[in-house]
């Protein structure tokens, strides 16, 4: 059996951190947090997660500044959430992979990330 996929969540409200937290590590998926965009960016660097969920709305830097960095040394698919509709229609044009409407079901999430994560399949690496 393979090792379980690694899920970055971006946000900057806690409380969403730790339910999809919770949520994700429930249906079998590593979860790594973080608030901060900073961040973000060196845990996509250095962790090399399997998807990124990312909020638009972040204290030190906003989520398509964070994208476009991550988009400078990295094709991880990444899923943009926001409560604006208009940064999730503009999220695949700044180089999303997939975006999702603020507040949204856990079940549809967790169904997005798995579609992504399907039509995404890296080849496979030999070591990490």
């Amino acid at each position: 059996m393979g090792k379980n996929k690694c899920v970055l969540v971006v946000d900057d409200e806690p409380g969403i951190l730790r339910v999809l937290s919770i949520q994700l590590r429930l249906h079998g998926y590593d979860a790594v947090t973080t608030l901060s965009g900073t961040e973000a960016v060196e845990l996509v660097r250095t962790r090399e997660p399997d998807i990124v969920l990312l909020d638009i709305l972040l204290p030190d830097m906003n989520g398509f500044e964070v994208l476009e960095k991550v988009r400078g040394f990295s094709q991880v698919p990444v899923i943009v959430f926001s409560a604006s509709q208009s940064a999730v229609a503009l999220a695949p044009l700044a180089g999303a992979t997939a975006s999702i409407s603020k507040p949204f079901n856990p079940d549809q999430l967790l169904g997005k990330i798995k579609s992504v994560l399907e039509a995404h399949k890296p080849p496979n690496r030999s070591s990490n």
